[in-house]
């Protein structure tokens, strides 16, 4: 009951701030607001920015002094849905439970949406009050290489050229789930670290804790868009299936995907070990994020 009154406290708190955040006192940009808005508000758990401030407190920092930097992450996230549902990417019709943002704005007005929430999301970060300009700039370097080319819009385009492509073995697989999914919590992890003053152990198990978090997490949205229930999901499931793409489910089994989401959740919680009850909420969280498919 703890974790879940942490998790809703937290994404209630998220959702008041973010409700403030994307406004504009110029008429001709109003659709493109409302359009930013119209995802960025349109609920989700909150996962990255909740992570990114549990961790801040497993190593006994305020987080309230770095919501809106959460909040940034948030925006980075919501663009890459806006931009995954396109018809040139996923072509899906619904997400968290209501039409896409294309379906309701039209392909351009989408995608410049998703580009808005992008960069100003970097402005949010770069406007960050309550820590030192220079780690400010690392925070965003790592934010930026984990976003982009060489991470999760790297994997995008992995992805896009490994449709109808079941060949491309679990070495690919890996690489695009890491791509994809993994290195976006790999570096909110290492930028709370950073926040934090942890040392260099502490860090070291921060990112074994991501990288292996992450793991579970992808494995486990491939099960649920295999298995998962469609009016709990608020989205289709069975999209990978249709785009005819290499899942841990069509590469292994079912039950073998379980296994291995539940093998990286343990390797989660083993890199824990070293931290006090702070980090008790980093524990709940891998182990929430693996009972989805039970």
């Amino acid at each position: 009951m703890i974790f879940k009154e942490y998790m809703r406290s937290q994404k209630e708190m998220l959702d008041a701030r973010l409700a403030e955040l994307v406004r504009t006192d110029v008429p001709q940009f109003s659709q493109l607001y409302e359009a930013m808005n119209y995802s960025l508000n349109a609920g989700g758990k909150r996962i990255r920015p909740i992570l990114f401030l549990a961790v801040l407190e497993a190593l006994g920092k305020d987080s309230a002094r770095y919501v809106d930097l959460a909040c940034a992450l948030e925006c980075v996230h919501s663009y890459s849905l806006i931009h995954d549902d396109l018809p040139a990417m996923d072509d899906d019709d619904y997400r968290r439970g209501k039409p896409t943002n294309h379906k309701v704005y039209g392909e351009g007005v989408a995608i410049l949406a998703g580009d808005g929430l992008l960069t100003y999301a970097f402005e949010l970060m770069a406007a960050q009050p309550d820590a030192e300009p220079a780690t400010v700039l690392q925070c965003i370097r790592i934010f930026a290489h984990a976003a982009g080319p060489a991470g999760m819009v790297g994997g995008q385009a992995f992805d896009l050229a490994a449709e109808g492509n079941l060949d491309i073995g679990l070495s690919g697989l890996r690489l695009l789930h890491k791509s994809k999914t993994g290195i976006i919590f790999s570096a909110l992890v290492e930028m709370a670290a950073l926040l934090g003053g942890a040392d260099d152990r502490a860090r070291a198990a921060l990112g074994v804790y991501a990288e292996s978090m992450g793991l579970a997490f992808q494995i486990t949205d491939d099960i649920l868009d295999a298995v998962g229930d469609e009016a709990l999901m608020g989205k289709p499931v069975g999209s990978d299936e249709k785009n005819n793409k290499a899942t841990y489910v069509t590469l292994l089994s079912l039950d073998e995907a379980k296994e291995q989401a539940a093998a990286a959740t343990q390797k989660a919680l083993a890199a824990l070990d070293g931290f006090d009850d702070k980090a008790r909420f980093l524990r709940d969280l891998a182990v929430y994020l693996s009972e989805r498919v039970e």
